[in-house]
């Protein structure tokens, strides 16, 4: 289901024992239970952004778990379908740090294709039943790809927001990657870090220093979408 340069990186980990019972088990879920998202998204992070085109990595935990929202990328829902509040959050950041207006949508497939890896790390939810998923094998699967980015030899952002992202940090050992924590968006713990991070701005610097384009963050209105 991964067809593009990830394959390669990952390929060791799909003949690995846990991967074959992490398989079994979602296969089985996806027969009896509602899970999210529909399987042909569950690698869509990988699938929108290469390996070779990372400049940024954004973590979540597990996908939206309520009808129409998760579609494979963190934090990142269907156009049509409310903005959820963690996202809301993110958009006023945006605002204060560079301006950006909030649009009528959550969709963050523009970043995606810039090069912002939007990974959960863990892929798929039964519905309506958060971290259902946790501890099947995901974490062992995107800490794989989590290893594999630090290993690279030029320059990425590791944007880590709230405690279970930042237990990443002891991976990127890397000394050409840039760590950025701060509390996560979400409603419960913005006002306590996220808020005035300015993790957007320090990104695009970092990038724009080290030879590398920068992200345009604003997110188009469903109107101007290709």
């Amino acid at each position: 289901m991964i067809s593009n340069d990830w394959k390669d990186r990952l390929s060791g980990e799909f003949r690995k024992p846990y991967y074959r019972e992490l398989y079994s088990r979602v296969r089985d879920e996806y027969e009896h239970y509602r899970v999210f998202p529909k399987a042909s998204d569950m690698f869509k992070a990988f699938e929108l952004t290469p390996f070779s085109e990372v400049k940024v990595v954004i973590l979540g935990q597990d996908p939206y778990h309520n009808d129409g929202q998760a579609h494979g990328l963190c934090f990142s829902v269907t156009p049509g379908t409310d903005i959820p509040p963690s996202l809301k959050n993110i958009y006023k950041e945006l605002k204060s740090d560079l301006g950006c207006r909030e649009p009528d949508n959550g969709y963050l497939v523009h970043w995606a294709r810039q090069g912002v890896l939007l990974l959960n790390t863990v892929l798929t939810v039964r519905a309506h039943q958060a971290f259902s998923h946790r501890g099947i094998g995901w974490e062992q699967f995107t800490d794989a790809a989590i290893a594999a980015l630090n290993e690279i030899d030029r320059p990425i952002v590791f944007m880590l927001w709230g405690r279970p992202a930042q237990q990443k940090e002891v991976m990127l050992t890397n000394p050409k990657h840039l760590i950025l924590k701060a509390a996560h968006p979400s409603p419960l713990s913005a006002s306590r870090g996220f808020f005035g991070c300015r993790h957007f701005s320090k990104c695009n610097e970092f990038l724009i220093k080290n030879g590398i384009s920068p992200i345009d963050w604003q997110i188009p209105d469903i109107r101007e979408m290709g």
